[in-house]
Order: C-alpha cells, then sequence, then structure tokens
C-alpha cells in the first residue's frame, strides 16, 4: 500500500471535504481546519487506499525577499503507516519549493506543540532553535517575522521561541512511533511550551538549493 499525495488550491476544499478531514482524528477539529482553509493558499492531502492519511495545510512565498515554505498546519493520522505519511507529505513539500524557487536556498518554518513533531524536520539544516545552539540575532529576527505571519506574535518570546498562548490555530501534528528515540536535549525545548494555554514553539530552518533538489525529487 502506497501513500498517494496530491497538492491543490485550498479554496477548492467542499465542506464535505473539510468533514473528512476532521473526522481523520488528528488534534483539529472543523472550526480549525475551516479556518486553515482560509488562511493558506495550498492544501496538501496524503490517502492510502483512498482513505485520508495526512494533510496539510501550507504556502510558498517571499519573506523580505527570501524564498519560504511556510507549514501553517499538518496533521497525520496515528497508524503504523505515519512515518511514510509523513515523509509523503515533506517530499511534496519540498517539491513545491523546488519548482517555485529553483537553484535557491529556501527557509521552512512551522509551528510545534509536542517534539514528536520535529521528526518532520530532519532534513533541514541549521534548525532553530536547536540544543546547545545561542541564537543569534538573525536567526531571532526569523523567529518574530514568523510568529508575525502566523499571526501569534502578540504572545510571542523572541527569546524562548515559544508562543505562549493562542498558537495552536495550527502546528505540525505529528506522533512518533518512535518516541523512545527522540533526544532528551530536544525535549528540553519543549519544558517551557504551556501547552494547556494553547502554546507552541516555533521552528524554522534552511534547505540548501543542492539539497532541496534532492529532497524535493519526485519519488
Amino acid at each position: 500500500m502506497s501513500v498517494e499525495v496530491v497538492t491543490r488550491d485550498s479554496s477548492s476544499l467542499t465542506d464535505t471535504e473539510l468533514d473528512d478531514l476532521a473526522a481523520m482524528g488528528g488534534a483539529f477539529g472543523i472550526g480549525a481546519i475551516s479556518k486553515a482553509k482560509e488562511d493558506w493558499v495550498l492544501f496538501t492531502v496524503a490517502t492510502i487506499n483512498g482513505k485520508i492519511n495526512g494533510f496539510t495545510f501550507s504556502t510558498l512565498e517571499r519573506i523580505g525577499g527570501t524564498p519560504c515554505v511556510l507549514l501553517g498546519m499538518m496533521s497525520v493520522k496515528r497508524s503504523a503507516k505515519r512515518d511514510a505519511v509523513l515523509k509523503g507529505l515533506m517530499t511534496e513539500a519540498y517539491h513545491r519549493a523546488l519548482m517555485a524557487f529553483p537553484d535557491e536556498d529556501v527557509v521552512v518554518g512551522s509551528r510545534f506543540a509536542l517534539v514528536d513533531g520535529l521528526e518532520a524536520f530532519k532534513s533541514v539544516s541549521d534548525m532553530i532553535p536547536r540544543p546547545g545552539h545561542r541564537a543569534v540575532g538573525e536567526e531571532r529576527a526569523w523567529g518574530k517575522r514568523l510568529a508575525r505571519r502566523f499571526g501569534v506574535d502578540s504572545s510571542y518570546d523572541e527569546q524562548s521561541f515559544v508562543v505562549k498562548s493562542n498558537g495552536q490555530s495550527g502546528f505540525l501534528d505529528h506522533e512518533s512511533a518512535k518516541a523512545d528515540k527522540i533526544t532528551k536535549e530536544f525535549g528540553e525545548l519543549f519544558k517551557s511550551v504551556p501547552k494547556t494555554k494553547g502554546g507552541v514553539l516555533i521552528v524554522h530552518g534552511w534547505t540548501m538549493a543542492e539539497s532541496l533538489a534532492k529532497l524535493g525529487r519526485i519519488k
């Protein structure tokens, strides 16, 4: 059973399709998914045998002239195929970026409520924040830019990269099938994230042009 991944305009989604996404069983209800349809340009769905196993709302744009992949909302079904689904969604995101920004380095950014979601960024270079690294001015500036773009800058702390409240209108929703392999150091990044208040961690990194050419290759 292979994972099939398709991208289309978010505006083309019907009410029935939105209901189907909410019924998948991830972290998001119909209200948040309907809002994501309005907020983000691209919709990507991953299916196995015709059944929804994951989806993404995203956009490709330039922020201050820099090419960006912004993952506004992603959800992966808690199934035995979750790793393949996550890989499929990310490969599609990289492919779209490669088509939009050939021969350019690209920033990838999203919000995270749990450390598990960082598995999606395993191919990203210079991830910020990351264990053992003290972020410098430009790295913190990117955090602020992304917080503003995600519409959560009013509760964003640029020192910790944490949105302290009301940040979960969208994030990268993935529960790892290999949670025991997630390092303690990465878990430390989430200690100050107040999940009960809707807190999230804003994470970004880079895909260099040569890496993007490999990551975005159609399978």
